[in-house]
C-alpha cells in the first residue's frame, strides 16, 4: 500500500491575481535551490488517522502556527513520483504569519563526515502567484495547482 500523506493548499485572491501559500524545503539538499524546491505544507499519516486532522497537524509542525480557521474542501488525492499518495485540502484565507518556525530533522552533513546536524523541515514559506508556484513547486505537486484552478474556474 502507498504511503499516505495529507496537506493544506491555502489560496487567496489579490489585485495581482490568485496566490497560493507554499513552503521551501529545508536542509542542505534544498539550500541553494529555488525552482522545484517548494511544497505545500504536508506530511505522512497512518490509516487510523483522519487525513484532515493529519493535514492540520503537519501544517502546524512545518509552519509553526495552527492552520487558519477557514472553509476547507478536499481538493483530491495526488500520486507523487515516489508513489506517495497525498490528500490535499484547500481553503481561501488571508492568512499571515510573522515568521516560519518549523520542526527539525537530523542528517549526517556533510555526507560521510560523521557529523550529525539538525535542519528545519521548512526554511521559508510565503504567498506566491500561480505562475511562480508553477516554477517553484516540486513537479509532483503541479497537478494540485491544476485541480485548484479547475475548482475555482480559473
Amino acid at each position: 500500500m502507498a504511503v499516505q500523506s495529507a496537506g493544506i493548499l491555502l489560496y487567496r485572491h489579490t489585485d495581482a491575481g490568485l496566490e497560493v501559500w507554499i513552503a521551501h524545503m529545508g536542509g542542505p539538499f534544498w539550500a541553494r535551490k529555488d525552482a522545484a524546491a517548494w511544497s505545500i505544507p504536508k506530511g505522512e499519516y497512518d490509516l487510523s488517522e483522519d487525513p484532515f486532522v493529519a493535514a492540520r497537524r503537519e501544517f502546524q509542525e512545518e509552519i509553526g502556527v495552527p492552520a487558519p480557521d477557514a472553509d476547507y474542501t478536499e481538493l483530491g488525492q495526488f500520486r507523487q513520483p515516489s508513489g506517495k499518495l497525498v490528500t490535499v485540502f484547500a481553503a481561501e484565507t488571508g492568512f499571515e504569519v510573522e515568521r516560519v518556525l518549523s520542526n527539525t530533522f537530523t542528517v549526517e552533513w556533510p555526507r560521510g563526515s560523521g557529523q550529525v546536524q539538525e535542519f528545519p523541515e521548512i526554511d521559508d514559506a510565503r504567498w506566491v502567484g500561480i505562475d511562480q508556484a508553477q516554477v517553484k513547486l516540486v513537479k509532483g505537486q503541479l497537478p494540485m495547482l491544476d485541480a485548484l484552478m479547475a475548482r475555482l474556474g480559473s
